[in-house]
């Protein structure tokens, strides 16, 4: 497939009173045309900046200081104030993580769809007012002549979302960036919303960058997943080999601390020790290492490259999980899961002499 979207070495950086917050650190990505691309990570490991700093939208005191993002065959770095309105909305939108307040209270939902439209000079105010309806069909919103004229906070969760999947849609762009679509919403809904999307793909061709730290959503709608940490992607490749054989330690540990239908029911969740690294204040070598378990002396000097370990498949890494004896992923679940046990214990028996001495 023709390549859509493709951002070479892009560093995004905060100046503050701290020091410079190293937030995108030499990412570089591609998306090509259709396709779904899940971006996964704890909070703060770069995906969301990442995401505006290809529209061009990162807050002050941010800013994009190295690289390129290429759309098609225009670099949206050196596009002008007029060019990067143009490209926001009619090639590339996004849906914001909360519904709420990305939507205008006081202004009827059908009112800011048409605002949408006629914002982009892609279509006229008259062909705006008629496209209202039939958008909110599409996003499965009923009763959608009457609801259009309905206020957000008469939506609910899942309706509010559907109205910015809507609003995304309003001038038919090629890539739509999804940033958490399903928080705060409970399975029912949030099964909705990814089954609305993977309509929205199937049948408009619209490829969809898919922002969350959601691994079970990822393996329900995409194709292709990037792992990122630290403002960096440590490793990227097709969903299935990755879910299957994950070679980056983190990318492990993440799967690890997933619940599974499949899983042994007395098996617990491992979960991933000490805490992400200040963004200001990097660590040297692997930007991992502090938290690894199976770290070498290489891994606190040198920081690895994003190199080939599969078919399609890359991770920044010395060690490799395929080099980690099995017996000592086990060994690590084992010691994990026995000090969370230690640690309900020790919360149990506080509880239990509280209770005593009460």
């Amino acid at each position: 497939m023709p390549r859509l979207l493709r951002v070479e070495d892009l560093k995004t950086q905060f100046f503050t009173s701290r020091g410079v917050v190293q937030a995108v650190d030499g990412v570089s990505l591609h998306v090509d045309e259709g396709e779904t691309v899940g971006i996964v990570g704890e909070s703060g490991c770069g995906k969301t900046m990442t995401a505006l700093s290809i529209l061009r939208l990162v807050p002050d005191p941010g800013r994009i200081v190295s690289g390129h993002i290429w759309f098609r065959d225009r670099d949206v770095t050196k596009m002008d104030p007029e060019q990067i309105r143009e490209f926001r909305g009619n090639d590339v939108a996004m849906i914001f993580q909360d519904p709420m307040t990305s939507l205008n209270p006081v202004t009827r939902v059908g009112t800011q769809i048409e605002e949408a439209m006629t914002a982009h000079e892609r279509f006229s105010a008259r062909d705006a007012i008629g496209r209202v309806v039939p958008l909110l069909h599409r996003v499965r919103i009923p009763a959608a002549e009457r609801r259009k004229e309905d206020y957000p906070h008469q939506f609910s969760g899942g309706m509010r979302q559907r109205a910015m999947i809507a609003m995304g849609l309003a001038n038919e762009p090629s890539l739509l960036i999804a940033d958490e679509p399903t928080t705060a919403l409970d399975v029912t809904v949030q099964a909705q919303i990814v089954t609305l999307l993977k309509q929205l793909n199937r049948e408009l061709g619209t490829a969809i960058v898919l922002i969350t730290h959601n691994m079970a959503l990822v393996a329900s709608i995409c194709t292709r997943v990037i792992v990122m940490y630290a403002g960096r992607v440590v490793e990227e490749g097709p969903v299935g080999q990755i879910f299957k054989s994950p070679q980056h330690p983190y990318t492990w540990s993440l799967l690890r601390s997933v619940p599974r239908v499949d899983a042994v029911r007395s098996a617990r969740l491992v979960s991933i020790t000490g805490l992400p690294p200040d963004l200001v204040r990097l660590p040297p070598g692997c930007k991992f290492h502090p938290r690894c378990a199976f770290r070498e002396d290489r891994c606190s000097e040198e920081e690895p490259p994003l190199a080939e370990v599969g078919k399609d498949q890359v991770a920044r890494c010395w060690v490799l999980m395929r080099n980690v004896p099995q017996e000592a992923a086990k060994e690590l679940e084992a010691v994990t899961i026995s000090r969370e046990a230690a640690e309900e214990l020790k919360a149990s028996s506080d509880l239990e002499e509280a209770a005593d001495g009460s």
